[in-house]
């Protein structure tokens, strides 16, 4: 005797929440959001660790690029994640909104060479409304001669902003130094800090 199956009946409710439980239990190594700011969309990353990334979008290659070099030195297990990046998104608001003046995320070293960390360690150290001088981070990560490889480390920073390498200058007066998205970047977060007036 021959038994007869009945097929599966599909339902799209049902797919539809299999696939936002999938989503919300799925783990990626990196999770990516997309985050708004006066100064264009950021591209900000997380690991487990903390906040590993946040470029802008519009900086060399766009958000594809920035996403490559993600996967290819941290994971290649990247989820666009926008919830786990509420806090880094509820920070830079109040931030740009001047109700934040230094920011309490962890985090993730994984995009930095050991020196630039102590750069960069360094620079996170600057406070809101002051600015330093290549020579005295790089003095500040040990080596007062290094300040051409402070400037490096300061312009290949995966967190602008958040490790404000914004607040870093020339030494002696002779301007404010180039920055990773752009001199006028710079300037707008200084003119934000009220150290440059608009």
């Amino acid at each position: 005797m021959t038994e007869h199956l009945t097929p599966p009946t599909f339902d799209p409710a049902d797919a539809a929440a299999a696939a936002a439980r999938f989503a919300a239990t799925a783990h990626a190594d990196v999770s990516y959001a997309l985050v708004d700011s006066p100064l264009g969309t950021l591209v900000a990353a997380t690991t487990d660790r903390g906040l590993a990334c946040l470029s802008y979008s519009d900086h060399e290659g766009g958000v594809d690029a920035v996403l490559d070099h993600i996967a290819a030195k941290i994971s290649p297990r990247v989820l666009e994640a926008p919830a786990r990046l509420d806090l880094v998104r509820r920070e830079l608001d109040e931030y740009f909104d001047c109700r934040r003046t230094a920011f309490d995320l962890d985090i993730d070293w994984s995009l930095v060479s050991p020196f630039g960390r102590r750069v960069l360690a360094a620079t996170r150290e600057i406070p809101f409304g002051e600015v330093s001088t290549y020579a005295h981070v790089a003095a500040e990560a040990g080596n007062a001669k290094a300040s051409r490889a402070a400037g490096n480390a300061l312009g290949s920073n995966p967190m602008p902003i958040v490790v404000p390498c914004h607040r870093v200058l020339h030494s002696g007066g002779k301007g404010i130094g180039r920055y990773t998205g752009g001199v006028h970047r710079k300037e707008a977060l200084l003119q934000l800090e009220g150290v440059l007036l608009g």
